[in-house]
């Protein structure tokens, strides 16, 4: 005998059938994260190497890892070195993943936006001795690579953000070496720099952007005895991105198609300051929001009683700069903007 379905259960078997589509049509769209997952389609990677511009937190026992860093994002100190969002979190968010993961605090299961290997105070060549210059960082990148974390479909899709070589040059600023000497060094640290970037493209990542040197002589630790920008420093850093944009014009020809894209952070940097210097109610936009007591490196650090060694301003968003180097999120914002175009992610 056959079994006799009433309407009813018919019609509500069907509405839960619907439901259950929906539920499940939904995510495939959102990932737990929130992030776009169409049709399975896994969201693509972003890879990050250099200095304190691009780490989101690998320098675990820096200044970064104190208040008053991180007061305007996450709203506690993370490892940055702003008050919020810098450059990595903004690149991440326009390719609608979340920051990658950093590097010094990884887990197998936290690695689907890529890592962040970036570490503040990093340089092309070992300049500081301690932190991992970028030669070591594209090594552990590759040993990784060689895990198969990551499928070779993945690694394709894959974008690479590089920001790296101020922490190069600042020693022989510091030190009173020649102009002559300068750009004889300049010369071996952009040849070095192709070295890397062919290393990253050759693992199979076809989409690098690197970052121009920033006007140097307008951070604040340059131009705490001036109150102006230092026109010889911002110099030698137009002459080391002239220098890289000819490597990488040179580097994209060698190629079938260019895989390398420059980030100009030298005009945006100065085009946001010159328009904060016109319409900001701060009296000296090269002023930092966090202001050392006495020298350079303060902001974040106490002395033996306990009293901090810095003095901060009260709104960070009415300022360019955070620190003695680094910009305010509201200033990596607008920096952000300012480069976006040139990204094509």
């Amino acid at each position: 005998m056959a079994w006799q379905t009433s309407p009813f259960i018919t019609l509500l078997s069907l509405l839960i059938l619907l439901f259950m589509i929906s539920i499940t049509t939904e995510g495939t769209k959102k990932s737990s994260y929130g992030v776009h997952n169409v049709n399975g389609y896994k969201s693509r990677k972003l890879f990050v190497f250099g200095d304190s511009y691009a780490d989101t937190g690998n320098f675990l026992d820096s200044q970064a890892y104190e208040p008053p860093y991180g007061i305007t994002f996450p709203h506690q100190p993370s490892g940055r070195f702003s008050d919020g969002r810098i450059l990595t979190d903004y690149i991440a968010s326009s390719m609608n993943i979340k920051s990658p993961a950093l590097y010094s605090l990884r887990n197998s299961s936290d690695l689907q936006f890529g890592i962040n290997f970036a570490y503040g105070g990093t340089s092309v060549f070992n300049t500081f001795l301690k932190e991992p210059d970028m030669v070591i960082q594209i090594d552990t990148f590759e040993e990784l690579i060689k895990q198969n974390i990551y499928t070779k479909s993945e690694i394709d899709s894959s974008v690479a953000l590089v920001t790296v070589a101020g922490n190069d040059y600042y020693p022989y600023l510091y030190n009173g070496k020649s102009i002559e000497d300068i750009f004889v060094f300049g010369a071996s640290l952009i040849k070095q720099l192709s070295i890397n970037l062919k290393r990253i493209h050759s693992v199979g990542i076809n989409k690098i952007a690197i970052g121009l040197l920033e006007p140097a002589g307008c951070l604040p630790g340059i131009t705490i005895t001036y109150d102006k920008c230092n026109d010889t420093v911002n110099w030698i850093a137009m002459k080391h991105n002239e220098m890289l944009l000819q490597a990488v014009e040179d580097l994209n020809k060698e190629n079938e198609s260019a895989f390398v894209v420059t980030l100009d952070l030298y005009n945006s940097f100065l085009s946001v300051i010159e328009t904060m210097q016109k319409h900001s109610t701060v009296e000296n936009v090269l002023r930092p929001c966090c202001v050392p007591e006495s020298s350079i490196y303060q902001c974040g650090t106490v002395d033996e009683r306990g009293q901090k060694k810095y003095s901060l301003c009260d709104n960070p968003e009415l300022s360019f700069f955070w620190d003695d180097f680094h910009p305010t999120q509201k200033g990596w914002e607008a920096v952000y903007k300012m480069v976006q175009a040139s990204l094509s992610l």
